[in-house]
């Protein structure tokens, strides 16, 4: 019948860096994943969900796969191959930079996958010519020869409808998993811990920013306002003196950005109060990291 309802789960994995969160940003159509240049900026599995009246489509974006060095990156690893075993459709976003034969034991049970795989090669605006984007095409296909191929420009919002439009046709037939009103699965204040995050990726550099956990302590709505308490969380005395700055002129940047964003994202008026605290090797204790979310 042609007006059945269609739902599925579709992850998008893929290294670090390559442009996944720009790419599910589009695809959602809401500024759901943080985007920085960072590498590794996706801490957790993110999910934006998609609804019209003819489907429901529930996208996870995942940390970038990477070789972990301490806990916390376990438990990003844990995510992203978590996101190969419940997909309907997976996405593998690579870019044209990129060399092939990174994380190739990922790749590997990437190319398994009976699931139907889209190989996404973003960044193509890049590219000087077609030739370039010939070569590239043929050395993934013979990594994931089962692998339908999307050249894309997330940033460009080129051939993303297209790859849109394939997804839904891969969609299987269901009843949605979510109301139809939803847009995440994520609460309202994870949110707010994610733009603050942003923020601090954007405003420090060397070790603080992936240092730093941020967690709300208070949020209280009301009709027309906002008002958030939140711990910004680092692993050393050191830390904590380069984020608040001198006088906290450095934290107060921080708080005045995330504040504008964490009022476009709710649209209401906020108040934030931002405090810093030291928390030694949080990366790498299990109860914290439950703590914060990142273990099960």
């Amino acid at each position: 019948m042609a007006n059945e309802h269609k739902s599925g789960f579709v992850n998008i994995v893929g290294n670090p860096n390559v442009g996944k969160s720009t790419l599910m940003n589009d695809l959602v159509g809401e500024r759901i994943s943080i985007i920085t240049s960072k590498a590794q900026t996706t801490r957790h599995r993110i999910t934006g969900i998609v609804n019209t009246p003819e489907y429901q489509i529930v996208f996870s974006d995942t940390p970038g796969v990477l070789k972990p060095k301490y806990k916390l990156q376990e438990s990003m690893l844990n995510f992203s191959e978590g996101a190969l075993t419940d997909a309907d459709v997976l996405l593998y976003v690579t870019d044209v930079v990129e060399d092939p034969t990174k994380n190739a034991d990922f790749l590997e049970r990437v190319a398994k996958e009976k699931v139907p795989v889209l190989l996404v090669i973003n960044k193509i605006d890049l590219l000087k010519d077609n030739g370039e984007l010939d070569a590239i095409v043929a050395r993934w296909k013979e990594l994931l020869p089962n692998a339908e191929v999307f050249p894309t420009s997330a940033l460009e919002h080129f051939n993303v409808a297209n790859l849109m439009a394939r997804i839904v046709e891969l969609l299987p037939v269901a009843e949605p998993y979510f109301g139809k009103d939803a847009l995440t699965d994520k609460p309202a204040r994870f949110f707010v811990t994610e733009i603050i995050r942003e923020k601090i990726l954007l405003n420090y550099d060397k070790e603080v920013p992936y240092s730093a956990e941020v967690a709300v302590e208070k949020f209280e709505e009301k009709e027309k306002s906002i008002h958030i308490m939140a711990v910004i969380y680092v692993e050393r005395d050191s830390q904590k003196g380069i984020l608040i700055g001198h006088g906290g002129s450095r934290l107060k940047k921080v708080g005045i950005e995330a504040r504008k964003d964490i009022e476009k994202f709710f649209d209401k008026s906020v108040y934030l109060e931002l405090f810093v605290k030291v928390e030694a090797d949080w990366r790498n204790r299990e109860n914290k990291l439950r703590s914060f979310g990142y273990v099960e």
